[in-house]
């Protein structure tokens, strides 16, 4: 008998734990989108921080309802800049090949036996699709 009681206690405390961390999580991505957010002027950011302080639960459920929408609009433009500059970063690095130079490589390795004609075929269509 004790140790069922001591079971349930423990599966307790591990929903608990688990619905806390969620809470945090979901607290500090609130906090990341009011200091993120380029629109919203310095003093609605006090006032939501004021409020994310003193009445916590509460706040950060009335943030997600009122603007949950715009967060996720803002975290996926931020997503898609962080990819474009990322591929920007690659490019630079690698160096820019034309189309032409791709071309030229797939040819020399057609050439040595290295590749089929479909493979060959396949590399000219993707580096002519980059032009």
């Amino acid at each position: 008998m004790n140790g069922v009681n001591m079971d349930g206690q423990v599966l307790w405390s591990f929903l608990i734990i688990f619905f806390m961390i969620v809470f945090f999580m979901v607290f500090f991505m609130v906090l990341m989108d009011l200091f993120s957010d380029k629109d919203m002027g310095g003093g609605s950011k006090a006032v939501w921080i004021i409020f994310l302080i003193f009445f916590t639960p509460i706040t950060v459920f009335i943030y997600l309802i009122a603007r949950g929408k715009s967060m996720a609009e803002r975290r996926s433009a931020a997503e898609k800049a962080a990819e474009q500059a990322q591929k920007a970063y690659i490019q630079n690095a690698v160096g820019s090949v034309s189309p032409a130079d791709q071309i030229a490589s797939a040819k020399a390795l057609l050439d040595a036996g290295t590749i089929t004609d479909q493979e060959f075929a396949q590399l000219k269509t993707n580096a002519l699709a980059q032009a």
